[in-house]
């Protein structure tokens, strides 16, 4: 009946399935919980998830070499044996205890059903600040109710249940090797393809925020990723579309240049105690336009 697929990379997840294998045992349905470990170098952390496999119905996939998460996501998938997968991310933490009724009270309202996510109310590392605060401000559009107000471009894989045959039509665009956007692509195919897609109320914390310096090296990459897709965002994209409109009007040289002579500044101000978020979208637009040299 459910697969709970969780793909990882140098995380420890025993807690997570943990306590997704105490509330699957109420069930009273066939399920498994699948890891993948994605090329993950931390034996502390291989050995500490390797546990789950004295948890019945729990394996522990081992992948040595690493192929990034939406491959990892499509190969669990085909490991499924059950018809609903559910895709969790492996720093989220469960505090629903009816988080896997929830779900399978959903199977068959739509083909696609979102949970959500959402993060811990105060942040007290400050090292952590710029990710916080721009989770923090996206939280406030994450309720299913304004979810549901535009399905598709307010997609997260983070917490999803899908009926396979339908994700195993579509797949992750095989082109998001690198960190980012493979979410939002997936939205834009979901669309174009007419999929069913239900966004409730039955979100977990993410639990696993980057450091800056971290969040805003995963950031770049995140649009060099963006740079590679070559428009297939079909417009879902704040910083291609603020892109796009300075190119036609002859004004993307501007950003670049600004990048080039105010980057490291404007770098400075994320990776310290006090990010700014405004800083931080002129970064990404300065950082995308300069990748168009």
């Amino acid at each position: 009946m459910l697969s709970i697929l969780i793909p990882t990379y140098d995380y420890t997840c025993y807690k997570l399935v943990y306590d997704l294998h105490k509330q699957a045992e109420k069930l009273g349905v066939p399920y498994e919980i699948i890891v993948a470990e994605d090329g993950s170098h931390s034996p502390v952390n291989i050995i500490a998830n390797h546990k789950i496999t004295e948890l019945p119905n729990c394996i522990h996939h081992i992948r040595k070499a690493n192929i990034g998460l939406a491959a990892t996501r499509n190969e669990l998938a085909n490991m499924a044996k059950y018809d609903w997968i559910i895709i969790l991310d492996s720093d989220a933490i469960v505090e629903k205890e009816d988080f896997l009724h929830t779900y399978l009270a959903s199977t068959g309202k739509a083909e696609v059903v979102v949970g959500g996510l959402y993060h811990q109310e105060k942040n007290f590392d400050p090292n952590k600040s710029l990710r916080f605060k721009y989770e923090k401000k996206a939280d406030k559009q994450r309720g299913a109710a304004y979810r549901n107000m535009q399905p598709y471009s307010q997609l997260s894989c983070f917490n999803i249940m899908m009926h396979k045959p339908t994700f195993m039509n579509i797949l992750f665009d095989k082109d998001c090797k690198e960190y980012g956007y493979e979410d939002a692509l997936f939205g834009v195919e979901l669309e174009k393809r007419h999929i069913s897609i239900l966004h409730i109320d039955n979100a977990l914390m993410h639990n696993g925020l980057d450091t800056n310096e971290a969040f805003v090296k995963k950031s770049e990459t995140a649009l060099r990723t963006l740079l590679s897709l070559n428009g297939k965002m079909n417009g879902r994209s704040h910083v291609e579309n603020a892109y796009t409109k300075l190119k036609n009007a002859h004004l993307a040289w501007i950003a670049s240049c600004m990048h080039s002579l105010f980057g490291s500044m404007l770098k400075r101000n994320l990776v310290g105690r006090n990010p700014s978020l405004l800083l931080f979208s002129l970064y990404k637009l300065g950082y995308y336009a300069a990748l168009h040299k």
